[in-house]
């Protein structure tokens, strides 16, 4: 089929390249405007970006989707189908209703559950066992269309974020080869999704990954799950920053304030939460790379009854 496909981040590069492998004709990728990123601001391309000049496809990065010069620029490739994944800005009717085959979105939940921008990583924080991906026609409504298909993939107990984003690339991929090829025969269906069960997966942001120990250690361990590797859960050690990225549940002390260090030995070191404690496994101080808690306890004076949170901890 002639598709035109609109994506940004990693997760949308599986997609793109299976449908290139898959001998599918793509006529133009459409991704977000680069960005200035790190220390240096230096310009960055978007995964995609970098995906299709590779293969030689034509990229346009317009800032806004809906405006009517950028929908005629798109109705000159002349999409029998545009393909959606990630791609970060809400289409407008008019790019909607433009190919013959409509828009299909491959979102990395199990619709109706999960609906917005961040299913893969609220997958883990909320405790879920099994997740998935979903292809579905698009329409106005925030990943309200009808469905088409659906893969489930589990979640191990020790998934994060980024290993679970990369399970759900793979399979969003094969999913979507197969959904263009019943759409293309005539056979796609179209299971309307049942508002009932319909939940939101809220944009990821720095704050959320704030530690508050007066949570319970088996929520912040998954938090810290959800949130490896972006942007990472956090907390602060004497003021200075502390980002986490692994850690283990332990059954803790409840004499202990939430918050305060309550052993402490060679390989690493345990905080009270509320209840249960957290054995922290992985972690970065500010200003340095991130390490296991035994290198950092090399460098690290951490002591039982320290507070973690505090700003003159």
């Amino acid at each position: 089929m002639r598709v035109v496909f609109m994506g940004t981040p990693e997760f949308a590069v599986k997609v793109l390249e299976a449908m290139i492998d898959a001998g599918h004709e793509v006529a133009g990728v459409y991704t977000q405007p680069d960005k200035r990123k790190g220390r240096g601001k230096t310009m960055q391309y978007p995964p995609v970006k970098e995906a299709a000049l590779k293969s030689g496809i034509p990229v346009f990065q317009p800032e806004r989707i809906k405006d009517q010069e950028v929908v005629e620029e798109l109705r000159t490739l002349q999409p029998e189908i545009i393909v959606v994944v990630a791609f970060g800005q809400i289409l407008p009717e008019a790019v909607l209703t433009l190919p013959p085959f409509g828009c299909v979105n491959v979102h990395a939940s199990l619709l109706p559950r999960l609906r917005g921008a961040a299913p893969i990583q609220q997958a883990i924080i909320q405790g879920e066992s099994v997740s998935g991906v979903t292809t579905m026609y698009m329409a106005k409504g925030l990943d309200t269309g009808d469905m088409i298909e659906q893969v489930q993939v589990p979640i191990d107990a020790n998934e994060t974020g980024g290993s679970y984003q990369d399970k759900l690339a793979e399979a969003g991929a094969q999913l979507c080869l197969s959904t263009l090829e019943k759409i293309k025969a005539g056979t796609a269906k179209r299971i309307p999704q049942d508002e009932r069960q319909s939940t939101y997966a809220h944009r990821l942001d720095k704050a959320m990954g704030k530690l508050d120990f007066q949570r319970p250690a088996e929520e912040l361990e998954r938090l810290i799950r959800g949130l490896n590797p972006w942007p990472s859960a956090y907390t602060s050690l004497r003021g200075k920053n502390l980002k986490i990225f692994a850690a283990e549940v332990e059954p803790g002390n409840p004499e202990q304030e939430p918050g305060t260090v309550i052993a402490v030995d060679k390989t690493g070191f345990t905080v009270q939460c509320n209840p249960g404690s957290l054995r922290i496994c992985s972690l970065q101080p500010e200003g340095k790379k991130r390490m296991d808690s035994a290198a950092f306890l090399l460098g690290y004076s951490v002591v039982p009854g320290m507070r973690l949170g505090e700003e003159d901890s």
